[in-house]
């Protein structure tokens, strides 16, 4: 009863900033990657602005190097709940020369991504980016707020925040500034697995145990694909994983698992001694590689 009771206050409390966001805002976007946390919120907005549909748009910053059945669930999810999407690619930023493309052996399209954002931000006037980051995934996270401002750079500056006291959330932004927005920020990993199983929302197969093409990398399962770098001693083989938490195909490693359903997942979780963030090969290029993203406008 009491994991219950958990999950609708969460619930009740994300619902609620929602509908903060509507009151204050007037251009707000949910970013969308595809991913259960992204899922989890289309699901919540749904709920709360039901019967009416979801009054704003979803904003995917598409790297170009997404995982093939991310973008399959994207698309259907999107046909199928009516919502207007709106894509912005990050080969148009490398075309444009805005960025430079990364090579070598720990190349990644992640941290590129900003460029765009900031870009789509900036085209359509977007007041208020909502997004699934949660404080459980990464320190720099835990110290955001859930309305959090960044300066018409975009950047976030983590000593100048405001308090939220009460569950009163202040949108007042100047001319510039934008406001990211986070409803299941008190959400841990197991919270948001707990309500997909209680929902039955539908997500994306690579979350489930299946075969796959990989290879080991210090200590990681890397996905073999022409989007990953690698060198020739790194041996390709095919082995039963699944995916924790989902980026592109070029940071996000796999997980040895035999979970095949919602509530083996569950169960996994609830036994592991091992953040889901764990498998994010972006955050291990340094300590304060999440936070130093996030100083440069990064979600």
């Amino acid at each position: 009863m009491s994991s219950v009771l958990k999950t609708n206050a969460l619930e009740s409390e994300a619902i609620y900033i929602f509908r903060e966001v509507i009151s204050q805002f007037d251009k707000p976007v949910l970013l969308f990657s595809g991913g259960k946390d992204s899922i989890t919120l289309v699901r919540l907005a749904q709920k709360a602005f039901f019967p009416a549909k979801i009054p704003f748009p979803l904003l995917h910053v598409d790297t170009g190097h997404n995982f093939p059945e991310t973008i399959e669930f994207r698309d259907r999810l999107v046909k199928e709940l009516g919502l207007e999407l709106i894509v912005r690619n990050v080969q148009d930023a490398i075309d444009e020369g805005k960025v430079v493309e990364e090579t070598g052996k720990y190349s990644s399209r992640n941290s590129l991504q900003t460029t765009t954002l900031l870009d789509a931000i900036d085209e359509f006037k977007f007041d208020a980016c909502i997004g699934g980051a949660r404080r459980d995934e990464e320190k720099a996270r835990a110290k955001e707020r859930i309305f959090s401002v960044r300066d018409d750079f975009g950047q976030w500056d983590e000593k100048n925040q405001r308090p939220e006291l009460f569950d009163l959330l202040n949108g007042k932004i100047e001319n510039g500034q934008n406001v990211r927005v986070f409803p299941i920020s008190n959400w841990t990993e197991l919270d948001v697995w707990s309500y997909i199983e209680q929902e039955q929302i539908e997500i994306p197969s690579i979350y489930f145990s299946h075969k796959r093409k990989v290879f080991l990398r210090d200590g990681m399962i890397w996905s073999h694909s022409p989007y990953v770098f690698q060198d020739a001693d790194e041996v390709v083989e095919e082995r039963i994983v699944r995916f924790r938490t989902v980026g592109d195909m070029s940071c996000t490693a796999a997980v040895d698992s035999y979970a095949a359903t919602i509530s083996e997942v569950v169960g996994e979780i609830r036994a592991s001694t091992i953040s889901e963030r764990g498998a994010r090969i972006d955050d291990k290029r340094s300590e304060a590689a999440m936070e130093k993203r996030k100083q440069q406008g990064y979600f």
